[in-house]
């Protein structure tokens, strides 16, 4: 029986939508997909050596808020200076708090379970990225590479 395939691409480059590819990919490497996530734009952030990842509550308006602020308390407020670093804080520690392994742990795993994980070149090309500043063992490449693996995969997931 043939290996199923699947193909992630990752967009996004804030802390609550960093875990869904890495623990996505990690478990379909568990399964025994063979798995390509493809980060591009400002899920390039994902690949940094260094992550310094915040949650923004703004435009996300199904983020749960402790104290049942999302019921009381106005959108418009998560704005104010502090608020973004504070949900950030409050989200690592209900993170570590449940368990759950953090993005440099999920990060490894992947690279452990052999998913591979893309740079969008045209991207870096485009923010005048130094490729120093990510991680080792990714590769650099175009959306051309991606589509080689998207078009034959078994699902492909857009993040």
């Amino acid at each position: 029986m043939e290996e199923k395939k699947l193909a992630i691409i990752a967009t996004k480059g804030t802390l609550d939508w960093a875990y869904p590819p890495f623990i996505l990919a990690s478990t379909a490497a568990a399964l025994g997909y063979e798995t390509e996530i493809f980060f591009t734009f400002y899920g390039l952030q994902l690949l940094k050596k260094q992550l310094n990842l915040k949650v923004s509550p703004l435009g996300n308006p199904g983020m749960p808020m402790p104290m049942g602020m999302d019921k009381w308390f106005p959108i418009l407020l998560t704005a104010l200076p502090g608020m973004e670093a504070m949900m950030t804080a409050m989200m690592k520690k209900k993170m570590a708090d449940k368990g759950v392994a953090s993005l440099e742990e999920l990060r490894s795993l992947c690279q452990e379970a052999e998913v591979r994980l893309i740079a969008c070149q045209m991207t870096v090309d485009l923010f005048d990225m130094d490729a120093n500043d990510f991680i080792d063992g990714i590769e650099f490449a175009g959306a051309a590479r991606f589509f080689e693996f998207a078009g034959e995969s078994d699902i492909c997931l857009y993040i």
